[in-house]
């Protein structure tokens, strides 16, 4: 006996049907698509403390609804506000005393299922998962090999050459000459794990099962849902490429979230993969802010190596560009409610985002933490782009400061893996699978990978045929404007969507995606195999014959070369389309702009002058507090603890010069010697704040004080950072090793590489500096040093490898700023590394 609840017929091409019905063979699922059925008993159910639900029910009722909802995307592939119509229905069973539902979302693109256990008491273990669809003998499928961090390559197979085992989601299966099954999830947070695709061993007609499998081999649950959305889309892969199916079925965002405007799209430089060690670079990280700019972009990314001493410089720096500042940290740092504390710290100093890196898990636990980090970045301000992480699963829309996660094969993989480049072939699937659930940071445009097969028209046509909420441009920017049309195209690139076109492709061959900003569409074309012609058809746009085509691809697309090198650009009309010539694994970009329209519009961001504050470096006094004067009207952000309010009893004291004062409290627990960063700003280009910092120090107290536990308020380093109480390693914080000279360990000090200066903060203070300054065993070479005194020299040497440390007792009374300096002697001395080692600060009295 079957028990069936069909829904009323679906209207519209392409329109997506489904129902849930309870057979003798259990509960099962039945999805169509213009009025045919394409996916038919898929058995629903889960295992509990090891009893399967699903196989035996009692129907116990039926719920059936309309939802109508509204939601704003501040990034992805379709900027702005979207409103959506899903059929829901909940259908409840009994079975083993235990009432359980299934409920079914159905919407224009797709079909979702999840279980709730809507009466449990107390707690239970789910120990499976009985979902599963039945891939046609005939199908093809577009997969990667599973693995947490989902970075595996794509490839595409035949049903039957499909091998038996683990794949990551989404799933495609094409089920006929147009329509296709994505496979997914959706509605994730950290009351469930993750799942992954099982493939099973053809069946008896040839087919292959895939089922849904649990990263959490048992996962507790309590009341109410138990998985998140196992999801089906269904259609032709145009209509799945536009799809927002997967953002409808995730919660809504809080509130405060709703107008969160400081959320921004855009272009990002970033010098990793260049450049391993330009992190730890102050210099060069402005050079990358300066090209940005130059091309319009917005951001800017600073991976491994920075350090917290010159990050506020950074960033005052980059914002009179307009250009915002990441950061780059491990999940691990920021596992404790004492390391969430630093993302308070960083957006103190200005800081828009960070890239957080190497979760590499779907287990509960895993999500629970993805969770915290959610809410703090939301809390705060921050956005966020994961790496080393799961697929998208409807964050972008429950927390839009989500801009981005990896979850793919990148451009990494050719600073890592030269003989494992990305192929071609890889790159044109992801349109069609990744890149639909969402934003995708495969940091595409990787004109110097080595090895790479693919031509430049390739590498360009990704910065549109990809989509993240921040594309962060993978190759040197001089890279870039080394080449003018790749510059000329970079620089004219939309830094959001406000819709997503598939005009032409298939996973096996190429793939053309259209993007829409305001009035002009941007086309990314990537293709697979020989050289060809592409067709580029324009009618699911709906530009005019007559609007504007400025095509870039490749310069010598006959040639058979690979890579392709070189572009060269054509201007044309849109015609009933156009046909561009492809290189092997070639590809193009184009914008489409309506006739009589200025076809370029790319402008420079111009250069801001900064909010005035004075002093730059500010002491407490004996009350607690210190005065920072700043321009009128600035504003000010701290640190988490701080207090500030402007001078004067009627809390507002204007100067000669039209500036405010501030009275800025620190946290007590600033301990003596420390300092703590203010940031003034004010609004700048685009509403992005241009800042500027003060820090604000707490005298030392008297005693004695190891030079290496103090703040640094500034450093020059030829490699990497000034290390504390080690050797100057090879680019990174803490890379370095025990300091050793001419055979002596010494435990404490600083590590350089000249030329170098270390500036540390005495306020007058202290009274004597001592210590001893040598040549690392590490290297070799000869170094001129010294220490100097608000500019003058109190003690200088000349140090070389192999000979025993120089001792110096340098007078410090009254000196307010202490820089340590070492330079090389000669130009053959490159490499050569300077400890100043058993350093100490004096301070006899506070007196002064």
């Amino acid at each position: 006996m079957t028990d069936e609840v069909r829904p009323g017929p679906a209207t519209g091409p392409g329109a997506v049907s489904a129902w849930v019905r309870a057979t003798d063979t259990g509960v099962r699922l039945t999805v169509a698509c213009d009025g045919e059925v394409v996916l038919d008993g898929i058995p629903l159910g889960f295992s509990l403390d090891g009893v399967e639900f699903g196989l035996n029910p009692e129907p116990a009722g039926v719920v059936e609804r309309t939802v109508r909802d509204r939601f704003r995307a501040r990034s992805g592939k379709a900027v702005g506000e979207h409103h959506y119509e899903h059929r829901e229905t909940v259908r409840t069973f009994r079975e083993a005393g235990v009432e359980w539902q299934v409920i079914l979302r159905t919407g224009p693109d797709g079909v979702a299922v999840r279980y709730a256990l809507p009466a449990l008491d107390g707690t239970a273990l789910l120990t499976g998962d009985r979902t599963a669809v039945t891939l046609p003998a005939e199908a093809r499928s577009w997969v990667l090999d599973y693995q947490t961090w989902y970075e595996t390559p794509r490839f595409g197979a035949g049903t039957a050459e499909l091998p038996s085992g683990a794949y990551g989601f989404p799933f495609l299966t094409r089920l006929d000459a147009t329509r296709h099954v994505l496979v997914t999830e959706s509605g994730i947070d950290g009351r469930f794990s993750g799942a992954h695709a099982e493939v099973g061993e053809p069946g008896a007609a040839g087919g292959r099962t895939l089922r849904f499998a649990p990263a959490d081999e048992a996962v507790e649950v309590t009341r109410g849902l138990v998985t998140p959305w196992r999801v089906f889309l269904v259609g032709t892969l145009s209509r799945l490429v536009s799809s927002l199916f997967v953002d409808e079925l995730a919660p809504p965002a809080a509130p405060e979230l709703e107008e969160a405007t400081w959320v921004r799209p855009g272009r990002a430089a970033w010098s990793w993969w260049s450049d391993f060690y330009s992190g730890a670079q102050v210099e060069k990280q402005k050079h990358f802010v300066d090209v940005a700019a130059s091309l319009g972009w917005e951001h800017l990314l600073i991976d491994c190596g920075w350090e917290e001493t010159w990050v506020p410089e950074i960033v005052a720096y980059a914002s009179r560009r307009g250009v915002q500042v990441h950061l780059w940290t491990i999940w691990r740092d920021l596992n404790s409610p004492e390391d969430l504390r630093k993302l308070a710290l960083w957006r103190s100093w200005g800081v828009a985002g960070i890239k957080v890196d190497f979760m590499e898990s779907e287990s509960k636990d895993r999500y629970r933490w993805y969770d915290t980090i959610l809410a703090e970045t939301a809390r705060l301000g921050l956005m966020v782009n994961f790496h080393g992480s799961v697929i998208p699963r409807g964050w972008g829309r429950a927390f839009p400061q989500v801009i981005g996660y990896e979850a793919i094969r990148g451009a990494e993989y050719y600073v890592f893996f030269e003989n494992q480049a990305l192929t071609a072939a890889h790159n044109v699937i992801q349109p069609f699978t990744r890149n639909v659930v969402g934003g995708m940071d495969a940091t595409p445009v990787a004109f110097g990978a080595a090895n790479r097969t693919t031509s430049d028209g390739h590498e360009l046509g990704l910065s549109v045929a990809f989509e993240c909420g921040i594309t962060h441009f993978a190759d040197h920017v001089d890279a870039y404007t080394a080449r003018p049309l790749a510059a000329r195209f970079l620089a004219e690139l939309a830094p959001w969507w406000e819709e997503t076109v598939l005009l032409t492709g298939d996973p096996d061959e190429h793939a053309v995606v259209a993007r829409r900003s305001g009035d002009r569409w941007f086309v990314g074309g990537i293709a697979t195999g020989g050289a060809r012609a592409l067709h580029v058809p324009f009618d699911l746009i709906g530009v005019g014959a007559d609007a504007q085509v400025w095509v870039v691809g490749d310069a010598s697309p006959a040639t058979g070369e690979v890579p392709a090198t070189g572009l060269a650009e054509t201007t044309t009309t849109a015609g009933d389309g156009i046909d561009v010539e492809v290189a092997r694994d070639g590809g193009f970009v184009a914008i489409v702009a309506p006739a009589g329209t200025p076809l370029f519009r790319a402008v420079p961001r111009p250069v801001q002058s900064q909010p005035a504050v004075h002093p730059a470096v500010a002491e407490v006094g004996p009350d607690g507090t210190a005065t920072i004067t700043t321009e009128a009207g600035a504003r000010m952000r701290l640190p988490a603890g701080w207090t500030a309010h402007r001078d004067g009893e009627d809390g507002r004291t204007a100067h000669r010069d039209g500036a405010e004062g501030w009275v800025v409290r620190p946290d007590r627990s600033l301990a003596p010697g420390r300092l703590g960063v203010v940031t003034v700003e004010r609004d700048g280009d685009g509403g992005v704040p241009v800042v500027a910092h003060a820090r604000v120090v707490r005298p030392l107290t008297p005693g004695d004080h190891a030079l290496s536990d103090l703040p640094m308020i500034a450093f020059v380093n030829d490699d990497g950072p000034v290390e504390r109480d080690q050797s100057n390693g090879a680019g990174n914080p803490g890379d370095g090793r025990p300091m050793r000279v001419a055979g002596e360990g010494f435990a404490r000090g600083l590590g350089t590489a000249p030329y170098s200066e270390a500036r540390f903060h005495l306020g007058g203070h202290a009274d004597a500096f001592t210590g001893a300054v040598g040549v690392d065993d590490e290297s070799t070479g000869v170094a001129r040093v010294g220490v100097l005194g608000d500019g003058r020299e109190l003690f200088t040497a000349v140090v070389e490898a192999g000979k025993p440390v120089t001792a110096f007792t340098v007078d410090v009374r009254g000196v307010q700023t202490l820089c340590l300096r070492s330079e090389t002697a000669t130009p053959d001395d490159t490499g050569v590394h300077v400890d100043w080692v058993d350093t100490t600060l004096r301070v006899a009295s506070t007196s002064r």
